[in-house]
């Protein structure tokens, strides 16, 4: 007997500029055609649809598509849920024919929890079932407990990045779930990576950071790490920061005065005496090229979270990670990289300093950690079991 492919319509709030975007896609790249069939909605114009082109997978830009998350203080809050509300009424086209096109569907799979109230609409409206990816760890609220049992309520099946996720999700939900964890998939490149060009290869120790600014992830420390290592001396270290660095409002101290004058990151750094360590990038569509130009990935992340796209792509490319947390699966403090429990400058700088000064111990870290996603992070491993918890969802 022939069984009809799945077919599966996932929502992408990234469209590519975000570790999200780009987990997704290498899900679907590494799913078999021959049992699933793949349609893709982007919030975003990006890179990412010439790559779903390539593939044979349709995809298409909804600017439109509604989403918002709860933020750590109750101000922001009030913000952005209000101007939800705005984009939400400005949606009823796009909502229309969301409700329009899931008849083609088996399910409907939402990348990010960000669509927990979209996902909330569908299912008041239609029996399609729907699986949702929880990515990010959200700072305990009210509006977080909120999302989270909507969420819990809305999804068939639930997946979660690690298992930090989930137990995140499960404390704010009030509850256990039904759902999975599936680590995002980072494989080592099959063929040598060409550095980006922009990169200098003048000797300096070069560490990499690839991620848009944000205050949780810390970002605004690259600069107390760099103001540390110049005070030791240490001019000789260079921070290759990719991604966007515009500051947002809201910031305190110094930044908060650059950040109201319309500054940036790099203006930051310029600010405190440190410019001459950086090259800024901003957007990089092949993070990879990034990889292969820098020794090392630094993440001074303020959620202890030492883990996520960037860092498994480190790994995978073979470079040691430095970061701050307790999670151990993926960067492994001796093994795979440095892990610190807080963030100390001074410390970090020195940490750095070692693995610029013996590039042999900075090899074989990077050697470990190639080694280990590897396996945590296999590609057809992690789309089949992508793929059986869509495959429940639905019944089959």
């Amino acid at each position: 007997m022939t069984v009809d492919r799945l077919r599966v319509l996932c929502l992408d709030i990234e469209g590519g500029y975000g570790g999200s975007s780009r987990s997704l896609f290498e899900s679907i790249r590494n799913l078999d055609p021959a049992g699933v069939a793949v349609e893709v909605w982007c919030k975003r114009a990006g890179p990412i649809q010439e790559r779903y082109r390539a593939l044979g997978v349709p995809c298409r830009v909804t600017p439109a598509m509604p989403k918002v998350s709860a933020l750590p203080r109750l101000s922001r809050n009030l913000v952005i849920f209000a101007q939800f509300a705005r984009d939400w009424l400005a949606a009823r086209a796009f909502r229309r024919e969301l409700l329009a096109e899931c008849r083609r569907f088996d399910l409907v799979h939402l990348n990010h929890e960000a669509l927990f109230i979209l996902g909330r609409w569908l299912k008041w409206r239609t029996h399609i079932p729907v699986t949702a990816h929880v990515r990010t760890i959200l700072a305990d609220s009210a509006f977080a407990r909120w999302q989270c049992r909507t969420l819990a309520n809305v999804a068939t099946r639930l997946l979660f990045i690690t298992e930090n996720e989930r137990a995140s999700f499960e404390r704010h939900a009030g509850r256990t779930v039904s759902g999975r964890i599936v680590y995002n998939i980072a494989e080592p490149p099959d063929a040598p990576v060409a550095p980006d060009s922009r990169v200098p290869t003048d000797g300096r120790f070069r560490v990499a950071s690839l991620s848009n600014f944000a205050w949780v992830r810390g970002t605004d420390r690259l600069i107390d790490v760099a103001e540390a290592l110049a005070r030791a001396g240490r001019r000789d270290i260079l921070f290759v920061v990719a991604g966007s660095m515009k500051l947002p409002g809201g910031l305190s101290g110094e930044i908060g005065r650059v950040a109201r004058a319309g500054g940036s990151l790099p203006d930051y750094a310029k600010a405190r005496g440190v410019s001459d360590m950086f090259v800024f990038l901003g957007h990089v569509s092949n993070p990879e090229a990034t990889l292969a130009g820098c020794d090392a990935l630094f993440k001074p992340t303020r959620n202890a979270d030492p883990w996520g796209r960037d860092i498994i792509e480190a790994l995978a490319a073979g470079k040691p990670v430095i970061t701050l947390g307790r999670y151990n699966r993926f960067v492994e403090d001796g093994v795979t990289g440095v892990l610190k429990p807080t963030f100390d400058a001074p410390p970090l700088a020195r940490e750095i300093v070692r693995l610029a000064d013996d590039r042999a111990l900075c090899r074989r870290l990077g050697r470990a950690g190639r080694d280990r996603v590897a396996t945590l992070c296999n590609g057809p491993a992690r789309a089949g079991e992508l793929l059986t918890v869509w495959a429940e969802a639905v019944g089959r």
